[in-house]
């Protein structure tokens, strides 16, 4: 035999040797153990077999569709920002703060009883608001500082007996740092369960189920992440809604009338409040913040007061709140004004712009007031859907102090 036919047959006899070890192995196997057997191995076999099968992992379950009752706080989407969460780093206090002085004056000459509420600032130091004081004169025999907890609620409330004339001046002295949303930054301490669970529930005028769950669900379509499903909440409303000017106040926070008209718009508190709308019917936990502008703006005139005069300048605000994040700032509302009052076209760069910056962003020229709804005020038996203007009833009679072309008050601001 030639030397590699040699090399050939032997390569080849060592293969086949290899291949055959295991086999060998797995036929000894079962003789052994038919030894220690009494009888029936083919049965052993098939419960091995069974066993085996059994140990495959079960069908995971489909989670259910967000919802009020499947918000993200219970069960957050994997692989989202509820749950791929960046490193805890502490709270950094703003460098620049602003200092404001609000002087709210009342004088009305009452031959009958009258009565006064105004909302005060929100009284919860935080990073991006500070109350400093307050100080008051007034005739009144009965004034009252009253408060619920959480931010719900912050009002002073006067009386008068009637025949004389009405006065108050209450003097505050607040400060404000610019609020920044920062993806990159979580909070330490997550906000109490209760607070979330409150700003998931429906309220009189704010829904969360039924047709705008299912508005929702065909603006955020297949997107899992909160903060995502926001914008995409965000974007749709200040691409649909209309801001009308001609409404008094802050519109009437009434988002259920916008879904039985087709009708999306109105003036601060009823965008912004569609805008927690949704966001609750997600299960995204949000609130309207009524407040009040007290500065110029820096991004666009009509965002902002500039003669000191704030006696019509109440404006609501919206927040969310995702896990890690703590509560994000927005103001679609904000957008939908500047598109009516600075005449600004789809394809202006100042509106691409000012949308990017007003979601995760608000400009401290405006304060906090509180983040109730259907609150009921101390002595008064009328629900508010949210607490933004000062309320006067002369002989259980309200006041229109909407008009202004007739104000008992006066709401004067001044930056110190």
């Amino acid at each position: 035999m030639k030397r590699r036919d040699f090399l050939a047959a032997a390569a080849a006899l060592l293969s086949l040797e290899a291949i055959a070890a295991p086999q060998k192995k797995n036929q000894k196997a079962p003789a052994r153990s038919a030894k220690k057997s009494s009888s029936k191995p083919a049965a052993s076999r098939k419960k091995k077999t069974a066993a085996t099968r059994s140990t495959k992992a079960p069908a995971r379950p489909i989670a259910p569709p967000p919802s009020a009752e499947n918000s993200v706080i219970d069960n957050p989407p994997a692989g989202t920002s509820a749950t791929r969460l960046p490193p805890v780093r502490a709270a950094e206090v703003p460098q620049q703060w602003k200092q404001f002085e609000i002087v709210t004056t009342l004088k009305l000459k009452a031959s009958t009883p009258c009565r006064f509420w105004l909302p005060l600032p929100l009284d919860q130091d935080g990073l991006y608001q500070r109350l400093n004081s307050h100080q008051w004169q007034s005739n009144s025999p009965k004034l009252t500082l009253s408060r619920l907890p959480d931010g719900q609620l912050e009002v002073l409330y006067a009386e008068w007996r009637g025949g004389e004339e009405a006065q108050l001046q209450l003097v505050t002295q607040i400060s404000t740092a610019d609020r920044q949303f920062d993806i990159t930054r979580r909070s330490m301490a997550p906000e109490r369960e209760d607070i979330l669970r409150r700003a998931l529930q429906a309220s009189e005028n704010i829904p969360n189920e039924g047709p705008i769950r299912q508005l929702g669900e065909r603006i955020i379509g297949r997107i899992k992440d909160p903060v995502a499903q926001a914008k995409a909440i965000y974007d749709w409303i200040t691409e649909n809604c209309l801001y009308n000017s001609t409404l008094a106040g802050c519109g009437s926070g009434n988002v259920n009338q916008q879904l039985s008209s087709g009708i999306y718009g109105g003036r601060s508190a009823d965008i912004n409040g569609l805008f927690v709308a949704l966001c609750r019917s997600m299960g995204i936990p949000a609130r309207t913040v009524p407040g009040l502008r007290i500065g110029p703006s820096k991004l666009l005139h009509s965002l902002g007061i500039n003669n000191g005069d704030a006696t019509h300048a109440q404006h609501v605000r919206a927040e969310f709140y995702v896990p890690g994040y703590a509560w994000i700032p927005t103001d679609p509302s904000d957008v939908c004004r500047a598109i009516a009052r600075e005449s600004m076209g789809p394809h202006d760069s100042r509106l691409d712009a000012l949308k990017r910056v007003l979601f995760g962003v608000w400009e401290m020229n405006w304060i906090a007031l509180n983040n109730g709804n259907d609150l009921l005020l101390p002595g008064d038996n009328a629900r508010q859907a949210f607490f933004a203007h000062p309320k006067v009833l002369l002989d259980q009679q309200a006041l229109d102090s909407l008009n202004p072309l007739f104000t008992p008050y006066t709401i004067s601001t001044r930056s110190l």
